[in-house]
């Protein structure tokens, strides 16, 4: 993994739900790092947790405060206090529901605040989340409301085939309703600006259809006609490289063979089913629209496998080695101006 530039504040790491495999993919990852790239990154959770996932790994890592001195190696950690956790794994909780949201809230305001360069997330339950009070479909719409954001878009990056969602969680009916052309034009130009931030020159776009075969001219539906190749078309006649729509069913063979550098999905499950499909462990999420940066493993909690030392951590590493490119990145830009 490269390690995290010095000149910019550390990354911030929020544990994800205590019950799940955030504690456990958090210390495994951290523990394959080289101690100077170790000490790019703090951790945002609950001590106990991260001692017992330790533990339960035979991983010897220790954990100091932000800011306090320290043994080489060693991780530094922001410990937010949660009264009534379970203190074990693989329990479904309210309590674990209400950790999940302090963390990301101390991470997000550390990096609103120039604390942390960027934040990277580990799992948490939705219905924990809610249970807690905490109404939102997950991660992507809790950052966009605790920063202000307007929207914001899914992106899952990995090697050779990167997608951005138009919509993510919300019903495949109101996914149909919500691919509206200004909402596509939306999510191509924040896929457009981020691939030219992280080195492409001009990204190659391709936007996949709704229907069947794009609609097959109306026989199988008309919204591709009628929403989703305006969006296209003003895509376009602003200078983005873009093109479509494109049926659905061969759009991802041609970008991973690289015919495009990015796909623009229309909803949850056109997009994530390719991408688990071809870098089930390696991909990540990227969140597009913030103004802090944000990146994730792309799995659950896995709570039947939490507390065991199972759970893989290379998903993890992906992420935060995107988290420091974007970190690095952002540093050369501010250099620049």
């Amino acid at each position: 993994m490269s390690a995290p530039n010095r000149d910019h504040a550390p990354i911030a790491i929020t544990m994800g739900d205590p019950s799940g495999v955030g504690a456990e993919v958090t210390v495994k990852a951290l523990a394959r790092c080289s101690a100077a790239s170790r000490s790019g990154f703090v951790v945002v959770g609950d001590r106990n947790t991260l001692e017992r996932a330790a533990e339960a790994t035979s991983i010897d890592l220790g954990f100091h405060d932000l800011g306090t001195l320290s043994r080489e190696g060693s991780v530094a950690l922001v410990h937010v206090p949660v009264e009534g956790l379970p203190d074990r794994f693989g329990v479904l909780s309210p309590r674990c529901g209400e950790a999940c949201f302090q963390y990301i809230r101390t991470a997000v305001e550390m990096a609103q605040s120039g604390a942390a360069a960027g934040i990277v997330t580990a799992p948490i339950n939705k219905e924990a989340l809610n249970s807690a009070g905490h109404h939102y479909d997950g991660h992507t719409g809790m950052l966009a409301a605790l920063t202000g954001a307007k929207s914001s878009f899914m992106l899952l990056a990995s090697e050779r085939l990167k997608v951005i969602h138009v919509s993510t969680h919300i019903s495949l009916k109101g996914a149909i309703d919500r691919a509206r052309p200004e909402r596509i034009l939306a999510t191509i130009r924040a896929g457009n600006d981020h691939l030219k931030r992280i080195g492409y020159e001009k990204p190659r776009i391709a936007v996949a259809g709704i229907n069947p075969h794009c609609g097959e001219s109306g026989l199988f539906g008309t919204e591709d006609d009628d929403y989703v190749r305006p969006g296209v078309e003003t895509a376009k006649a602003e200078g983005i490289d873009v093109v479509g729509p494109i049926s659905a069913d061969t759009v991802y063979h041609r970008a991973f063979q690289g015919g495009f550098d990015l796909v623009v999905a229309q909803y949850h499950d056109q997009g994530h089913i390719p991408i688990k499909l071809v870098a089930f462990d390696t991909a990540v999420n990227v969140s597009l629209g913030l103004p802090i940066d944000r990146t994730s493993v792309d799995h659950g909690t896995a709570f039947d496998i939490a507390g065991t030392g199972k759970a893989n951590h290379v998903n993890m590493l992906s992420a935060l080695d995107y988290a420091s490119r974007l970190a690095g990145r952002r540093l050369e830009l501010e250099e620049a101006q």
